[in-house]
């Protein structure tokens, strides 16, 4: 689930035990794992699950849980009902320097999980295990075609998941309130620059990581309940733009002038990894499931716009 502006995630050379989050609630409560909760998406996922209430919540950043290690994901995982995977490695262009790193964590590391939790394991996965050569959006069946190392270690880790029965959820040009992302890196150019060349042959859905992390907490109570079946899902936000509407989007709701903006292509900005061009997903297996599927991307932009602005 790579932003235009993303850190890499790779895994620490040693761990300590994982936070306990005291959140409120009552009931039987539902205990959780959150794997890579330092992240963009992993923060907005602890925040969701304080917000419905939920009182036994395992935070574990990179830091404090190294899902390449057998031993620490046996234990992070024995008493978990469910485990919310949000751990990656994310730099989708060093990923093509180091692949063996890169997929210890995006295949191996995801293979260990689904290992030992099987169905209880909502992975997060991304759109580009697909080739991006579509001319309508792919289904959730649609087989694997990646195009880079890093769509290539997400497959691997996707076709464990899967085999294992438990939930993938594939997700796209995510941004949020945490760590670097495209709409943050629009605003803060804009503070140098006059005009901005984005690139406007690349077509996606931009998806805010806080209404990702919603529908993650959603799909997990519909799986506890049964009402959702294992397998793969996309929680990407419904319509589509290119990378030149998102930024004008940007600007329109920063009160900046989108003229600033200029339309270009993808071979003005090489890069070492080869991007898909097309990253539009279908919706079609949240029917049925209780679960609504994302709300189309611009009014969630303007929902998420607060966030980044003063």
């Amino acid at each position: 689930m790579p932003s235009q502006a993303s850190a890499a995630s790779s895994s620490p050379a040693s761990a300590a035990s994982p936070a306990v989050v005291s959140l409120s609630g009552g009931g039987q409560p539902v205990r959780w794992l959150v794997t890579g909760a330092g992240g963009m998406l992993g923060r907005d996922l602890c925040k969701v699950l304080a917000e419905h209430g939920e009182t036994e919540v395992v935070a574990a950043t990179r830091g404090e849980l190294d899902i390449t290690s057998q031993a620490q994901v046996r234990a992070a995982v024995a008493e978990a009902d469910i485990v919310l995977n949000a751990a990656a490695w994310t730099n989708v262009d060093s990923a093509e320097t180091e692949e063996e790193a890169a997929t210890a964590i995006n295949g191996h590391g995801v293979a260990l999980l689904a290992a030992e939790a099987g169905k209880r394991l909502v992975h997060v996965s991304t759109d580009y295990v697909f080739d991006g050569a579509a001319t309508s959006p792919y289904p959730e069946d649609n087989p694997h075609a990646p195009v880079n190392a890093y769509g290539r270690g997400k497959a691997i880790g996707e076709r464990a998941v899967l085999s294992s029965g438990g939930y993938v959820v594939r997700t796209a040009w995510l941004y949020g309130e945490h760590g670097p992302n495209f709409v943050r890196t629009m605003l803060r150019l804009a503070a140098d620059r006059d005009t901005l060349d984005v690139v406007d042959d690349q077509v996606g859905q931009p998806t805010w990581s806080y209404a990702l992390a919603q529908l993650l907490v959603d799909l997990s109570h519909a799986a506890l309940s049964g009402r959702a079946a294992p397998g793969a899902y996309h929680g990407t936000a419904a319509g589509s733009t290119s990378w030149f509407g998102l930024a004008r989007a940007v600007f329109i709701e920063a009160g900046l002038d989108p003229d600033r903006i200029r339309p270009t292509t993808s071979d003005r900005f090489p890069r070492p990894a080869r991007r898909p061009a097309y990253s539009i997903l279908s919706h079609g297996r949240w029917s049925g499931t209780g679960v609504a599927p994302l709300p189309e991307w611009r009014g969630m932009l303007t929902q998420a716009m607060p966030l980044f602005l003063p």
